[in-house]
């Protein structure tokens, strides 16, 4: 068998031909690579250029979306607002509050309603001092103020609801803040504040531009304004009961109502408005009358026992009248103490506001007891105060006190006399009271001397009791163990409560109280034996004993809960008085003088006054009518 042999150019040729196919396989590898990484470049490209149009189509829909969503808002807006919805698509359409302050009062005017929105008389602490709360007229939404109109497409719109734009700016020394609720550009409501400094007063105006084609002009907006009142005062009782709406009338007159649970009241042409607490107030003031004022007030103090914070609920409704299309009203807002002083420099009769009394005790408080206090006050210590000015009414009133027991003293010695008159016509009425009349005349005694004193002292002591409640310079003014004078001095705490009387012990009116039962234990024996005695008429002097431990207890109770200023007025005035009538009891007049005197008087000619003669010809006329009728 023949053997093979290997053909070195086949092999030469095969490998030639592995080498091309391994280069043509290189070559189509790294083409097919760069065709593949080209596709993927462009593919990356379309992606991206699709991503872009993608992004291009959701910013269009999210415009659109927003562009929609405004639209609805404003819509909304208009189809509840109307026109004043320009005013609400504001950038300053938001909560918000603007600051007014001076050295005397801060205020706060919120953006949604244009209107005070907190009251700050600054300096003064509630309840007592140094308690480090202050007093607070406005805070936490206790006061409301409103205007309600309708407009041309019949809508029924409250200031409250809606959003005013805030322009804070000087007036000189003055802080300007404007607050308007726009209807347009040039179309709007406003609220004009003006504070200055060192005043609790504020300029106040409300006027409308341009709205006389949006508001139905026919009939006037309805100003609403209302408060509950904040506790200051340590006593609740006491504070609610100096707690009340005051208003005063076109002609000067005033008015006031709410001592009541539930009361109110409507007046015509009402100049000003105060929501008055005890020893603050809040007064709306306007230069043109309201035309009208619905008033209410309602006691939110149902247990006085119990902690409370409010007092009282007032509210207040006037018109503001149209002319011309528009509103245009200056006012004054009053945020601070009611001091009579204060007020009254403002010469516009604010001092009304205080309850000083009418008629004669006002005149008195106002032009004696007012400047006289003042005074003293300015260089004394303010219980010191008191007591000096306790001894100068004393010392004023003496002249009085001694008239009023002389009288009595001659009514004293007399009085054995009378009752053999009265023994003697005793069957004989008329006659008895003619020969009574003789015997006063000849003694020269005149039977009313002893109570026209005592009446004379009934003027000053109604203006005491009401000057001492209401003089803001006593607030938190201390003396001794008393650390409130506009208040009740409590030296000791009971665990529970009685009627009428109170929850703590008060040591002032203890005081007063035992002074005046020493005062009437050392007069009432002399009044009752100077009264003279009455046929069918209740013993005197049995009352009298009986009105000692009475009249004592009385006044313990009653001014448990009074100013502790009035207290101690009470307490110095009764003891200066038992001084005085001891004096004149052991030292001036002196009764067996006094007897020889109207002996004296009765052998003296006497001429009648034109009044004991009229008594005398009326009852000779009686008598003698007396006679025919038994005929």
């Amino acid at each position: 068998m023949e053997e093979k042999k290997i053909d070195y150019r086949s092999a030469i040729g095969f490998a030639l031909i592995a080498v091309i196919l391994g280069f043509m396989l290189y070559n189509k590898t790294e083409d097919t690579k760069q065709e593949l990484e080209k596709e993927q470049a462009q593919e990356q490209v379309e992606k991206e250029k699709q991503g872009t149009v993608a992004d291009e189509k959701t910013a269009v829909l999210t415009e659109l979306d927003s562009t929609s969503a405004d639209s609805i808002k404003t819509a909304n807006l208009k189809s509840s607002l109307g026109a004043f919805a320009y005013g609400a698509s504001l950038p300053t359409a938001k909560d918000g509050e603007t600051e007014l302050k001076n050295a005397l009062l801060s205020l706060k005017i919120a953006n949604k309603g244009g209107y005070i929105a907190e009251a700050i008389p600054l300096g003064y602490e509630k309840f007592h001092k140094d308690s480090g709360q202050l007093v607070e007229l406005i805070k936490n939404n206790n006061a409301d103020f409103n205007l309600q109109f309708k407009t041309k497409d019949n809508r029924i719109l409250n200031t409250r609801d809606m959003y005013f734009e805030p322009v804070l700016s000087k007036s000189g020394e003055n802080q300007v803040l404007t607050m308007r609720l726009k209807a347009g550009a040039d179309a709007y409501l406003e609220y004009r504040y003006e504070m200055k400094p060192k005043d609790y007063m504020v300029d106040f105006s409300i006027r409308t531009q341009g709205l006389s084609q949006v508001l139905d002009t026919s009939k006037p907006l309805d100003l609403e304004w209302s408060m509950k009142t904040y506790r200051n005062e340590k006593s609740i009782s006491y504070e609610n009961r100096y707690t009340k709406v005051v208003y005063e009338y076109e002609d000067g007159k005033d008015d006031d109502f709410g001592l009541s649970k539930s009361d109110s009241e409507k007046a015509a042409d009402v100049t000003y408005i105060a929501f008055k607490q005890h020893l603050f107030t809040s007064i709306l003031l306007t230069d043109k009358a309201f035309k009208t004022a619905d008033m209410t007030s309602e006691d939110l103090v149902k247990e006085e026992t119990i902690d409370t914070v409010f007092t009282k609920q007032f509210t207040a409704k006037m018109p503001l009248e149209f002319e011309g299309g528009e509103i245009s009203y200056n006012m004054d807002w009053y945020y601070g103490p009611a001091d009579y002083q204060i007020l009254n420099d403002y010469d516009r009769n604010l001092d009304e506001v205080i309850p000083l009394g009418w008629g004669i005790f006002g005149w008195i408080n106002r032009y004696i007891f007012i400047p006289v206090f003042t005074l003293l006050s300015s260089f004394l210590p303010y219980g010191i105060g008191i007591i000096v000015f306790t001894i100068l009414v004393r010392i004023v009133m003496s002249p009085v006190t001694y008239k009023s027991y002389l009288s009595q003293a001659k009514m004293k010695v007399i009085r054995p006399e009378i009752q053999e008159v009265n023994e003697k016509y005793k069957k004989d009425p008329m006659k008895k009271q003619q020969e009574t009349m003789k015997l006063y005349n000849k003694a020269g005694v005149n039977p009313m001397a002893g109570c026209l004193p005592a009446l004379m002292q009934i003027p000053v002591f109604y203006a005491l009791f009401q000057f001492f409640p209401s003089f803001f310079d006593l607030r938190q003014k201390s003396f001794l163990w008393a650390d409130d004078l506009s208040s009740y001095d409590s030296v000791y705490h009971l665990p529970f409560n009685i009627p009428f009387y109170g929850d703590h012990v008060s040591l002032f009116p203890i005081l007063a109280s035992i002074a005046i039962f020493f005062y009437m234990r050392m007069t009432t024996g002399d009044q009752s034996m100077s009264a003279p005695p009455q046929e069918g008429m209740p013993d005197m002097s049995k009352i009298m004993k009986v009105m000692i431990y009475i009249s004592p207890v009385m006044m313990l109770i009653f001014f448990n809960n009074y100013a502790s200023g009035l207290s101690l007025y009470y307490f110095i005035s009764n003891t200066i008085t038992i001084g005085i009538m001891f004096v004149i009891k052991n030292y001036i007049v002196k009764e067996d003088k006094l007897h020889a005197q109207i002996q004296e008087n009765k052998t003296k000619p006497k001429k009648q006054s034109r009044f004991q003669q009229k008594m005398q010809e009326m009852m000779e006329q009686a008598q003698e009518q007396q006679k025919q009728n038994k005929r």
